[in-house]
């Protein structure tokens, strides 16, 4: 977990340094990303707080993420994870937005194959999404999704 915590460590300074707030939304890593921001002392004055999403219901009544969007697609889709970083961002007020969804395994997940996983920016600016593959285990991909996003969340802050 070290390599979490020193990219978490960074993004808290960084942002903190950039007077900058952080919403997170999660599915396959279920608060993984906020709490490991949390862990590093002062993530208080940047972490506005954070949704974990793990169904659809939750996707769509608290990030408002489209109900028919999920119909089309699927929880495990670029623009989900777009729309749930938006969400994140406008539902608790911060300056960014970061969301996970993707398929942790055992078994594929809305035709997606396990490792499959999105991180969602949002910004003033817009929102971007980045697709990863991921191998091993449940453990070990929730664990590569929240560095991943944690490592998006820092180009965010520096950008």
């Amino acid at each position: 977990m070290s390599n979490l915590h020193h990219l978490a460590g960074q993004a808290v300074r960084q942002a903190l340094d950039a007077g900058l707030t952080v919403a997170t939304a999660e599915s396959l890593t279920a608060g993984m990303v906020s709490a490991v921001l949390a862990d590093t002392p002062g993530a208080s004055g940047m972490l506005q707080g954070g949704v974990v999403a793990y169904q659809n219901s939750v996707k769509e009544g608290v990030l408002l993420v489209p109900a028919g969007l999920l119909a089309r697609v699927g929880s495990v889709d670029p623009d989900v994870a777009r729309a749930m970083a938006a969400g994140a961002r406008d539902v608790l007020g911060a300056h960014l937005g970061v969301s996970t969804t993707g398929v942790a395994g055992p078994e594929p997940h809305d035709g997606k194959p396990v490792g499959r996983v999105y991180v969602g920016i949002a910004t003033a600016a817009g929102t971007a999404a980045f697709e990863y593959s991921f191998t091993g285990s449940r453990p070990d991909i929730r664990a590569e999704a929240c560095a991943a996003a944690l490592e998006r969340l820092l180009e965010a802050i520096s950008a």
